[in-house]
């Protein structure tokens, strides 16, 4: 072996390892638990048993049959492009301010951004438990402007505003984090020049600065739409009986249910799901690049 393949080897080697035990090992179990059939106590009947092989695929059959499965996964799709919207609408000034401030506070507020995750992830959920409740102030709030237009009292909490609002909260760093990191390489003098061409303050957004962007933006996406997709924490910590996720009822199958088959078919549909998305983002940022 030649220094330069075993060089090659040992750089990409680990990664590549990496990938096939915890991402290749885990998918191919899950396709494989997919088709048994589950335990009469709950987990996976015996694969070998009466001098048969316990395979079949009546879980898929099942999801394909009941459409209340397909409404969850819109459902979830669509709270998911909801908040990667809601993110990008309140990340996308946060990261532009961020660039235009002077260098000694940017990394002052970039730590501002990053500061929540010092704090546990469900301390953060359940936060808003607190904010959200019928005795907190932006309740109170709300319902006092309700009121005054004659509308019956709001309840913020176990509703799905609460589960929009908690998933924009925790996702909202990974927004700013990549919008900020390609705002900060574009160059001043583009947005002289279409000054200097008779554009106008939206123009040379619109054309120059948003133009640029869209890598970032496609990145951001990406970090906000696919983790939401599978996060079950907070629709089951701040959302009510109506708002179950594809990530609740994945949980439910394995935790409550024990039906591990059914529950292997859901992530399976999920992780097809999350590919199909990143697939369609790493699309559009190369097609960005190659306009830019």
């Amino acid at each position: 072996m030649t220094r330069e393949r075993l060089t090659r080897w040992l750089v990409a080697g680990p990664p590549f390892v990496f990938m096939v035990v915890f991402f290749v090992l885990p998918a191919l179990i899950m396709v494989a638990a997919s088709f048994r059939i589950p335990g009469e106590h709950g987990g996976l009947a015996p694969l070998h048993e009466h001098g048969a092989w316990q395979l079949t695929p009546e879980t898929y059959a099942f999801f394909f049959s009941d459409f209340i499965y397909t409404e969850i996964f819109l459902k979830s799709f669509l709270v998911a492009a909801l908040t990667t919207f809601l993110c990008i609408l309140m990340a996308y000034p946060l990261a532009l301010l961020i660039t235009r401030v002077p260098k000694r506070f940017r990394d002052v507020m970039i730590l501002l951004v990053v500061l929540p995750f010092a704090s546990n992830f469900l301390i953060r959920v359940y936060a808003w438990m607190i904010i959200l409740g019928p005795q907190g102030a932006l309740s109170a709030a709300v319902n006092r402007v309700a009121g005054a237009f004659g509308l019956e009292p709001v309840a913020l909490l176990f509703s799905p505003v609460a589960v929009v609002v908690g998933m924009v909260y925790v996702h909202l760093p990974f927004m700013v984090l990549p919008l900020y990191t390609n705002l900060e390489k574009h160059d001043p003098l583009l947005l002289d020049a279409a000054q200097d061409l008779g554009a106008n303050a939206w123009q040379r957004f619109w054309r120059v600065t948003w133009s640029l962007s869209l890598p970032g933006v496609y990145a951001g996406s990406a970090l906000v739409f696919i983790p939401v997709l599978g996060m079950f924490a907070v629709p089951d910590i701040l959302g009510g009986t109506g708002d179950i996720l594809i990530g609740n009822l994945i949980k439910e199958q394995f935790l409550g249910t024990r039906d591990w088959p059914f529950g292997s078919t859901l992530s399976i549909m999920l992780t097809l799901m999350v590919l199909a998305s990143a697939a369609l983002a790493m699309r559009l940022a190369r097609r960005s690049l190659a306009h830019a």
